[in-house]
Formats: structure tokens, sequence, C-alpha cells
């Protein structure tokens, strides 16, 4: 649908800037850009009316805000305005200045003063419509209004007018990977008007009395809570009832009061919820890691198989980065797994003295390991010492390469690391040409995306990013458990879990079985294996009374036939 408005959207005085579908905290929107620079946010509900949210069809004339609408009471900055009539539409908006970053006033009253924080707009809309989505189930119905775009007028404002904390707004921005919130200007969010009027103006026409006006904030709050959310400040303002014709409220099919909620600045997941999301989120990866490989007939737009290197990857570009995402296998839900904003930002650990290689747990609870290639990259090797000249010959693999490797490995019973996915990045950088190695980006040049950009540039960073080893996939996606703890083999000699003597036998015996699978690597080192340590806290054994050994580095890998 937002594909096809794109071409629909003709004569409106606006244009779309380089990335106008833009997807926010899981929202899909499409950017409008005005001609005086001010930015139009249209979510799927927005849509069909695109052309009345055209600011200069509300809030941007101020002669029609006049006339045609209204402040509305509360303590933040609320309007009611209906919007000019374009090609015989015409809506009845609500229009609210989002307050992200300000402390929240006395008269809020929040019932967790001390934690809660204003949402940012964008934040807002992604838990309204996550909001919308839970329900219709067994959990029962709410209804909220709709929400229809985010307008940003271009006018610049200094952060402390509107009365932000730059601490808050730090925080928010660190949240929002996808999208730069800008300090210096003002965010309004444009809901549907929701047809009725509020439970204290319901009390004060006689259609509630207090008790019944108590109770129905009660409910909201419990239906909330039952749908896996809460609000900070529940109270009757935010609670829109509907009159009948017969002088009494209109009510549901239980035979209490219809109401609807609106006002979601303070929306927040229970804690419960926030820990549903994430077991459930794990527990489908898993179940998808196992199937990966199997064939998918449908992909959505914007997602497109890929074959490379003799791997299956699902490829699309990263709407948050401009970056582009490769993600191992046929399964287009999985894509979403791997996003950067899902694991750039988490807590990472570092665990590589040389290298920046990184663990980390990502939104969905998927432990990743991740790390910076070094494609392109000229080794610090001797060129004058035979097997590190080798090296320098060779080159670093680039992590298509890598992951062919890994898979080849695999499938002649070589055990390795699992391979995810390959994450390019959006920002442009540069390498002074006496250090870079171009054999790969010549080796590379006909290898191209669905959207005709070679596969490997120079001008870009890529990331590789393999599953953290706490057991195979088949066995934790039937029960989620740590059946292993990794160890590469150069750390547990140093702990004392293997000998000199063990430690010698696991790399020639490595050596040779890579020998055997026509793989040599050019840079044999200890923590370029992993052991598996199971739950005795003892060393796993093959069926040679060896460490149970899997590769964990492939960047200097080389299959026989590669010499040159």
């Amino acid at each position: 649908m937002m594909h096809n408005t794109i071409s629909e959207i003709e004569g409106i005085g606006a244009y779309f800037p380089p990335r106008p579908l833009i997807t926010v905290l899981g929202v899909k929107y499409l950017h409008l850009r005005m001609e005086d620079g001010s930015d139009l946010y249209l979510t799927e509900h927005g849509l069909p009316f695109a052309k009345c949210l055209m600011p200069e069809n509300h809030w941007g004339n101020r002669a029609w805000v006049e006339t045609h609408g209204v402040r509305l009471p509360g303590t933040s900055a609320l309007y009611r305005i209906r919007t000019k009539q374009v090609q015989g539409r015409s809506r009845e908006i609500v229009i609210k200045w989002n307050r992200m970053g300000q402390d929240i006033p006395g008269e809020t009253q929040a019932v967790d003063a001390a934690d809660a924080e204003f949402n940012s707009p964008f934040m807002e809309f992604s838990l309204v419509i996550e909001l919308r989505r839970s329900c219709g189930n067994s959990r029962g119905w709410l209804h909220t209004h709709k929400p229809l775009a985010i307008y940003v007028p271009r006018k610049y404002v200094e952060g402390e007018r509107l009365g932000r904390r730059r601490y808050k707004m730090e925080a928010i921005q660190r949240s929002h990977d996808e999208i730069a919130i800008d300090w210096n200007r003002n965010y309004a969010v444009i809901y549907e008007w929701l047809k009725g009027i509020d439970a204290v103006e319901a009390c004060r026409k006689g259609l509630l009395d207090h008790e019944a006006m108590a109770g129905l904030v009660e409910r909201a709050g419990q239906d909330l809570h039952t749908n896996g959310f809460a609000v900070s400040d529940n109270k009757p303002q935010h609670i829109i009832v509907r009159p009948g014709i017969d002088g009494q409220l209109v009510n549901d099919r239980t035979g209490k009061p219809l109401y609807g909620l609106v006002d979601f600045e303070l929306l927040k997941r229970t804690p419960i919820r926030e820990s549903q999301l994430r077991a459930e989120r794990r527990k489908n990866y898993l179940a998808r890691q196992v199937r990966r490989f199997e064939p998918r007939e449908q992909f959505p737009l914007g997602l497109t198989p890929v074959h490379i290197m003799g791997v299956d990857y699902v490829y699309g570009q990263v709407e948050s980065t401009g970056g582009a995402l490769w993600v191992v296998g046929r399964d287009p839900v999985l894509f979403d797994y791997f996003l950067p904003e899902k694991w750039r930002r988490s807590p990472r650990t570092k665990i590589s003295a040389s290298q920046p290689v990184y663990e980390t747990v990502t939104q969905d609870n998927v432990h990743l390991v991740w790390r910076v290639s070094r494609v392109g990259q000229i080794s610090d090797a001797d060129p004058f010492v035979p097997r590190e000249r080798r090296i320098l010959t060779y080159g670093y693999n680039s992590p298509f390469e890598e992951f062919a490797i890994a898979l080849e490995l695999q499938h002649k019973g070589i055990e390795t690391t699992y391979p995810r996915a390959i994450y390019m990045t959006g920002h442009r950088s540069s390498v002074t040409s006496s250090l870079v190695d171009d054999s790969r980006y010549r080796s590379h040049a006909e290898l191209q995306t669905p959207d005709e950009h070679p596969i490997l540039s120079r001008q870009h960073e890529y990331l590789s990013i393999w599953g953290y080893w706490n057991g195979p996939d088949d066995v934790l996606a039937v029960k989620d458990e740590v059946v292993y703890k990794g160890i590469d083999a150069l750390a547990a000699y140093r702990e004392g879990r293997l000998s000199q003597r063990g430690y010698v036998q696991v790399m020639r015996a490595t050596k040779k079985r890579l020998a055997t699978a026509g793989i040599e690597d050019l840079s044999l080192r200890g923590n370029h294996l992993l052991l598996s340590i199971n739950r005795k806290q003892e060393l796993v054994d093959d069926e040679h009374g060896l460490p149970l050994t899997r590769i964990c580095n492939f960047e200097l890998l080389k299959r026989a036939q590669d010499e040159k």
C-alpha cells in the first residue's frame, strides 16, 4: 500500500526525500517533505487522507485553525481541527504537540512520577499500534483513536525553550537508530477524532455519576493491563464515551458503557508483556533458524532472495541507516531480527583483544556475535617471512567468502559457528589507498545486489553476524536452554582446562581435518577454535576422545584451489 501511494500522491506541495519509506520502531511511514522544509510522516491509517493531512489544510493555515479548530482542555497543547475539504474529503483530527524530554508536570498526576517519561512521537505511535493489534482477541477489545501522522514543522526552537532536558533527549535519540530526533524542532502527533465525549463531561451531563466514572477509570486501567499495557496518568479525561439518541450512554455487548481511549504520551508496556514479547520473539527465531533454508514462495516488498557463492540469502536495504543486509537462508521473517537497530545499541562485550569482535543480546533476546570485517585492509604481516607473505598475498576474505566456507565445512562434517547475516553500513568510509587491498573488490566486481549495486564496496564497512554458541540449532528449537558454553582453545589452555599436549593435539587435528576438506587456515591460532563446556563444567569430547571443536574464525581460511 505504501508503494502504491507514492505513485498516487501528486500536486500536494511536497516531495519525497531520498528514503520516503521508513520504518521506525516497527511502524512503517511514508515520509513527505514540504516545500518549506517541514516533514510529515504518514502511517497506514493516514495514507488514505494524505492530501487532507498536508499542513496547509489544517495547522499550517492559521486563519483556518482560528475558524475550524478549538483547543481542548488538559495540561498539553491539544487541538481539535476539521481539515479543509480536498477532493470531496475532510477529516476531524486531533493535533497534540509532543512533550518528549520534558519533566512530568505535577498536575499530570502520574502514578509512577519518579520513573515516568513522555514518549517520543514515534514511540507513542509504535505502542498505540501495538496496543490496537493486541486487542480483538481473548484479552478483550479496546478502542482507540487512529494514529494518522507525525508532523514536524521546519521552524527551529531552542530545546531549552521547549522545556526539554538534554539528558532525556539524548536517551531518546540513542533509542531511535532509525531516525534522527531533532533537539531543536517541535513534533506533533495527529490522530483521527474519536466521536463522543470524555467521562468528565459525561458526568457533568448526568450520564455518569461519580462512582460510575471512577469505576470506568478502573475498568479502563484493568483492560489495558489485561492487554499488557499501562498509562501512567490514567484519568477520566482520557476515556471517551458515546451518548445515544435515547439520552443514555451507548453500551457494548456486555451491557457496560462503550468507551475508547485517547492520549498515549505516557503509554507503556507492562514488565510482563515486555518479557513475554522477548520470549515469543526468541522462540520464533529459534524455530525458524532450523528451517531457514526451506524454500519460501512469497517475499514481502523490499526483500529479495539471492544466491551468492553458493549461499542463499534474504537481501534488503536497511531503511533506518541506508545500509544493506543479507540474512542467511530463505526465510524473510528472519530479516527483521538482524536489523542493526536490534543489536548495534544493545549492551555488548568485546571478546577479542586484537580485533573488533563483540557479543551482545539483541532486543529480541537473541545472543549474537558480530565482528567488523577486515576485507580490503592490508595485513600487518611481515613480507619477508614466507608464512606471513602468503597472508599478504591472499588477503582477508570478504564476509561472503567467510560464510560460504563456513557452510561448506558444515556440509563436509566439520563443525563451525553459525553464520547468520552480513550488514553493510550506510555511512561512507574511506581508507588511504596505500592501506587498501583491492583484490576482493576486483574478484567480487561482477556480483551485484538486486538493485544493481556491487555487493562489496570499498566505501562501506561490513559486519558479519554469527550465532553465539550455546548449543545446536535443532536442539535449542526443541528446548530453549543453555546446552553448552563456548570457550576458545587458547583460553581453555590458559584456564587449565586443556594441557599443553592436549592443546597441541587439538591444533594438529584441526589442521588435518581442514586439509582433508581442502581448506587451510593461513594463520591458525587457538582462538580460532571454539570448544564446548557442558553442564558439569567439563570439556565435551568428540568420537576420537579429543575436545569437540568448531571453527569460529574464517577471515584467513583458504581453499586449496585459491592458491595465488
